[in-house]
């Protein structure tokens, strides 16, 4: 090995150099031995990977089983509201609240809620006589408990001009029935049957009343509607597989019957699917359950697995066809699993990191889990298994078998004698090949196409100024989506979209906007309530809301009472022998917790309830309030939490999703940095860190514009974004930076050459396994087609149309390339006139 110094080049440099060229060979070296183990033992590595899926494909059959916890999916693992909830439940446990309205539940528990809605035009307090039907067959019901009924009104119309407020009309009531279950396993049951019962009850009430449109909703609602979308995509999964493969074979064949590889298509994807069978044998094994998030895994292993397929198909059509075929196979290894093991081995990084304990949403950390199986699985097959088949499929082309039949190719002077259909079917290209072609594999019909018409049409120097307009715009529209990001905390974008809980949602979103969901308001530290500072700091806090307080009733109690309590034991006393034991004011016992000591009483805790004023963005506003009213718990001398149970939904939701991403940018960009000095070629890393940020950052913008909220699954999407990125651009830019050629044109039709056929191939068959997703009403696989179907888009754009037109006018420069060939030639022309003048007689021969 010899390195030659640049003049004026500092030695350090040719260190790095020379440190990279050894590594990068001896990755090569390494990947060469590889294929030749496996050509040289096919049926050892086709064996071990089949029996693999076998056993644990077949093991998972009996260990399957689903999440049943919603929350502990979605909901922040680590949050402020789960320790607020913890303490609410401490102080005033559910048992003692049952007698109160719904608004009174610190945890939501087992209930059945519905809404009755009104025809257009009518007022629904004039069809009482149909509500009170509804209300009394509810309660009639089998296995009933103790229930809280609360009630709403929505689109409510007030009397013109009323001082009190008074209701003209309504739209809509809402009723919720919450059942009591003390935390009893056997009432839990039954608290389900009953749920199920109501479902049904209001379905069937449904029919009876056309009048009235009935949207009902139970606790296990969501989480049915959540594994729903499962149960409706299983149809179109096996779609999207047909299409895959269909797309794969196609794509791998050629006219010519010995080159083409139609099989090897068809079993690289197959060779994938086993494997995502194999993963997810191992994780149900080990207790792993399964949620419809999961869904997304097939089709991102698939992105990555088929990539590797085509690089492998398109590396065998680079090597020399006169060698023996494990030489071949050798040759495809060292040529194209160098890359291939750094691609996966970032998948592996960034969906490690996303498991890792910083992530703050379940379903995000047990997605990242399976992929990181998923991932190590995937390469360990295609290697293997695909790599088996390869060899076997070089052993028919070098015995001259045919690539479909395996039926020995007849000789051309047998094929003359013979009609048109059968030479067109037996032809193993002996006619269309020049003598002058060494390649017969360029016949492929995408490098075909590729060499003779894209590369000179996208290399032209009047489609570039186009090619940077168009980058331009793209960035534009990026850049003002990033700008509108949103998060996706409503638990609906997650279920099925003709489901039972998305109707109830958007018409409680319609008419029951108008207020924020009870607020509770628990102060947890003795408090001076006598006093008039804090009475003062109790109304601060409270205006804007309306309040259901005892502490502003008692107030009121005493003014009109006349009674005077400005010191501990008269207000003490007073609230306990006369406000609390009136009538209208008894259901207030269970908002204030007292403790004696001695002959003295104290009030050591309470809780009241605050409503807000919302609009349409009912879900933003709330947050906005929590976010405000926590500091003040710091700041006051009043120390108090607020809690609702959609808190724990909604709390640092938005940082808990997008903390993974992040953790996984940060990931890659930090292992592309480090390995400036290590790999191939300082300019690839960087290049390929632009080309990552420009994709990521384009899916992410145009995501937003076509109204993706940032929930666990846009946020899966976008980790994968940064690895199926760097699984198509690096190949290429790797090419072009080492790539010999005079001038940078020349490169980039190298890269184009040599790696445009498995990106087309890859990306065609990725975009077209998602169209059946489309199909699928679910909420969840909407933001899956997206998402993928942008980043398959973006990648696309960068890989074939903005990447071959910016590389022409950026460094790496390619003039040294161009001097050393210059030496060369002078050198050579100089040894041939040496051989001239040495040898007159031999002119013609040299």
């Amino acid at each position: 090995m010899c390195f030659l110094r640049r003049p004026g080049a500092p030695a350090s440099w040719i260190w790095w150099r020379m440190l990279r060229q050894v590594l990068r060979r001896g990755l090569q070296s390494f990947c060469h031995r590889l294929g030749l183990c496996v050509s040289r033992h096919p049926v050892f590595f086709l064996t071990v990977p089949a029996v693999l899926t076998i056993t644990f494909g077949l093991s998972a059959l009996n260990r399957f089983q689903t999440e049943g916890d919603l929350e502990r999916l979605v909901a922040p693992s680590h949050s402020l509201a789960k320790i607020e909830r913890s303490l609410a439940s401490s102080l005033f446990p559910l048992d003692q609240s049952k007698s109160q309205l719904y608004s009174d539940l610190h945890t939501p528990g087992r209930y059945g809620r519905v809404i009755l809605l009104s025809s257009p035009g009518d007022n629904i307090l004039l069809q009482a006589e149909g509500i009170l039907q509804t209300h009394r067959a509810v309660l009639e019901m089998k296995d009933g408990r103790n229930s809280f009924i609360g009630h709403q009104l929505g689109g409510v119309v007030e009397v013109p001009n009323s001082k009190d407020q008074r209701v003209k009309s309504a739209r809509a009531i809402q009723i919720t029935y919450y059942l009591q279950t003390y935390g009893s396993a056997t009432q839990d049951l039954i608290g389900e049957k009953w749920e199920n019962e109501f479902c049904k009850l209001m379905r069937k009430l449904q029919e009876e009343h056309q009048d009235l449109q009935l949207y009902s909703l139970a606790s296990f609602s969501l989480w049915r509607d959540f594994h729903k979308t499962s149960i409706l995509a299983r149809s179109k999964v096996l779609v999207s597989l047909v299409l895959i493969l269909t797309t794969a074979t196609l794509s791998s064949s050629m006219k010519d019957c010995l080159r083409s590889k139609p099989f090897l298509g068809l079993l690289g994807v197959l060779t994938v699917c086993i494997s995502i069978a194999t993963a997810a044998g191992i994780i149900f094994i080990t207790d792993g359950k399964y949620n419809s998030t999961l869904l997304g895994i097939p089709f991102f292993a698939m992105g990555h697995g088929t990539k590797g397929v085509f690089e492998l198909l398109s590396g065998w059509r680079r090597t020399k066809e006169n060698l023996p075929f494990k030489d071949r196979v050798a040759d495809a290894y060292s040529d194209v699993m160098v890359t291939y093991t750094m691609t996966s081995s970032l998948y592996f990084i960034t969906f490690g990191m996303g498991a890792s304990p910083f992530t703050n949403i379940e379903a995000v950390k047990i997605f990242c889990q399976n992929m990181c199986v998923s991932i190590l699985l995937n390469y360990f097959y295609i290697f293997s298994f695909f790599g088996s088949c390869l060899v076997f499929a070089g052993q028919l082309e070098q015995n001259r078998y045919h690539s479909i039949f395996c039926c020995k190719i007849p000789s051309a002077e047998y094929l003359d004698r013979k009609p048109v259909w059968f030479q067109t079917v037996m032809s193993d290209g002996h006619q269309q090949t020049s003598h002058h072609e060494t390649n017969p594999y360029q016949h492929h019909f995408i490098q075909h196409f590729l060499r003779e018409h894209y590369n000179e049409w996208i290399t032209n120097i009047y489609v570039k100024p186009f090619v940077v307009i168009l980058y331009l715009i793209y960035a534009s529209f990026s850049f003002m989506g990033c700008l509108q990001i949103s998060d996706g905390a409503s638990i609906i974008n997650l279920l099925a979209s003709d489901s039972p809980s998305v109707s109830y949602a958007m018409v409680q979103q319609k008419y029951f906007s108008n207020y924020s969901p009870v607020i509770g308001f628990y102060v947890y530290e003795p408090l001076e309530y006598w006093n008039s500072s804090v009475q003062e700091d109790l109304q601060r806090l409270c205006s804007g809301f309306t309040a259901v307080s005892w502490v502003e009733q008692y107030y009121q109690f005493l003014k009109v009472s006349n009674i005077s309590a400005s010191n501990k034991t008269d207000f003490i006393s007073v609230l306990q022998s006369s406000f609390l034991k009136k009538p209208e004011f008894q259901h207030f016992r269970n908002d204030i917790i007292f403790s004696k000591a001695g002959d003295e009483n104290n009030i050591i805790a309470s809780r009241l309830y605050l409503v807000a004023r919302t609009s349409r963005d009912k879900q933003k506003e709330v947050i906005e309030v929590l976010d405000k009213l926590r500091p003040l718990s710091l700041s006051k001398s009043i120390r108090f939490i607020v809690f609702n149970p959609s808190f724990v939904f909604t709390d640092h939701y938005s940082l808990s999703v997008t903390v993974p991403v992040l953790i996984a940018g940060f990931g890659v960009l930090l292992v592309l940095i480090l390995t400036f000095i290590l790999v191939i070629h300082p300019l690839g890393n960087f290049w390929l860190i632009l080309s990552v940020t420009s994709i990521e950052l384009g899916v992410l913008g145009l995501m937003t514009l076509w109204n993706v909220d940032m929930d666990c699954i846009s946020i899966l999407c976008l980790i994968y974004t940064l690895n199926f990125a760097i699984d198509h651009c690096a190949p290429l830019l790797y090419t072009f930076v080492l790539a010999t050629e005079h001038t940078r044109t020349q490169c980039i039709k190298r890269s184009l050459q040599e790696h445009g056929t498995a990106i087309l191939q890859n990306i065609t068959s990725f975009l077209i396994g998602l169209v059946p997703l489309l199909f699928v009403p679910s909420n969840l696989t909407f933001t899956l087609f997206k998402c993928l179907l942008l980043s398959g888009g973006c990648t696309l754009l960068h890989c074939f149309v903005i990447l071959p037109v910016f590389l022409t006018f950026f460094p790496p420069s390619k003039k040294h390339h161009k001097k050393k060939k210059r030496a060369k030639r002078k050198e050579r022309e100089e040894i041939e006139c040496i051989e001239i003048q040495e040898n007159p007689d031999h002119v013609t021969t040299v």
